[in-house]
């Protein structure tokens, strides 16, 4: 499995940015999709996930109704929409994956990361 971002970039605070994860290899249309992102020194952590059944996408606090996310281009595709952003938001955010074959998930992947900064 191979997951494609795109999107980062520079952007003043109060801007925005799109983020777009792309799925491809030996993937499944039951799936859970989530953004990370890591500051230098810091724990990676959750930002937003989506999943392919009835369980309603989930925020973390710091983004609630600033960042929504969606499917973009499919069931294996997935983009974050920020609006609001803040400095503190600089940061490189990872795509996270996991697919479900029959009744069992697989491992979780990886992107590479893609840089987000926000300058003040």
């Amino acid at each position: 499995v191979q997951l494609a971002e795109s999107g980062g970039g520079l952007v003043q605070t109060g801007g925005s940015l799109r983020l777009t994860c792309a799925a491809s290899g030996s993937t499944s249309s039951h799936n859970a999709m989530s953004w990370y992102r890591q500051a230098p020194g810091k724990q990676r952590e959750l930002v937003a996930a989506i999943s392919s059944g009835s369980r309603p996408t989930h925020y973390a606090d710091f983004v609630k109704g600033r960042f929504t996310l969606a499917r973009d281009n499919g069931p294996n595709t997935m983009a974050l929409q920020m609006h609001g952003l803040k400095p503190e938001g600089t940061t490189v955010y990872y795509c996270n994956a996991t697919f479900r074959d029959g009744a069992c998930w697989g491992p979780e992947y990886w992107g590479q990361g893609t840089q987000v900064t926000v300058s003040s």
